[in-house]
């Protein structure tokens, strides 16, 4: 019995080991979900302000002679 209960303790010590060191990949899937939301918000914004960028860069193009 001492022999099974040394063999889980040291499996739950190798497997928090195991979890520490994953940490990286969360980091790395955090930054992948804020460059996301990121990407969704330029588009969402470029798409709402299209007419009046567009607007904007006509009124410029008639000032410039040629």
């Amino acid at each position: 019995m001492l022999k099974l209960y040394a063999f889980a303790q040291g499996s739950a010590a190798s497997t928090r080991s195991a979890l520490h060191r994953s940490e990286e990949g969360q980091t790395m899937a955090e930054y992948g979900v804020i460059l996301s939301v990121i990407t969704v918000a330029i588009v969402t914004a470029v798409s709402l302000l299209s007419g009046n960028i567009q607007g904007a860069f006509e009124s410029v193009a008639g000032l410039v002679p040629g």
